[in-house]
């Protein structure tokens, strides 16, 4: 019994080290350039705010410019319904951990600007600028105001 335990535990235990690695990997390497983390929870084959997110800011040159220049590490989490779009059961616990600890509400999409230790600078309920350079500008006088 005592055996059995134990490896629920070990079990237990290594499903929540992994659901957060992404952070976790975020984390550090926010920590070490100085960075802020951008999560954005979306719904890409059904939620329509979230599938313009994607297009119109998340997918240009300009938001990209945010992670090659050292500003952000980007994470996604990601819930689509349809079966063709299906994640892996790794990347569905890992979104499911991020959602319980950062969208309780169900929100999307939802955009999250965290420091390196995963606090919460500002969030965006719905599409959080008109377009790719207003939402990089904010971001940027963001990450200024932090040094």
């Amino acid at each position: 019994m005592k055996t059995l335990f134990s490896a629920i535990l070990m079990a237990a235990l290594a499903v929540g080290i992994h659901a957060q690695s992404r952070l976790d990997n975020a984390k550090k390497q926010a920590l070490q350039n100085k960075q802020l983390i951008l999560l954005n929870f979306s719904g890409s084959d059904w939620c329509i705010p979230c599938i313009k997110l994607h297009k119109n800011i998340i997918e240009t040159d300009e938001f990209k410019k945010l992670e090659t220049e050292n500003f952000i590490v980007y994470i996604n989490a990601d819930f689509p319904r349809n079966k063709k779009n299906q994640l892996s059961s790794e990347l569905k616990k890992e979104n499911a951990s991020l959602a319980e600890q950062y969208n309780q509400k169900g929100l999307f999409p939802y955009t999250l600007l965290l420091n390196s230790e995963g606090k919460v600078l500002k969030s965006w309920e719905g599409l959080p600028s008109e377009n790719a350079l207003a939402f990089s500008k904010e971001i940027r006088d963001i990450k200024e105001h932090q040094k």
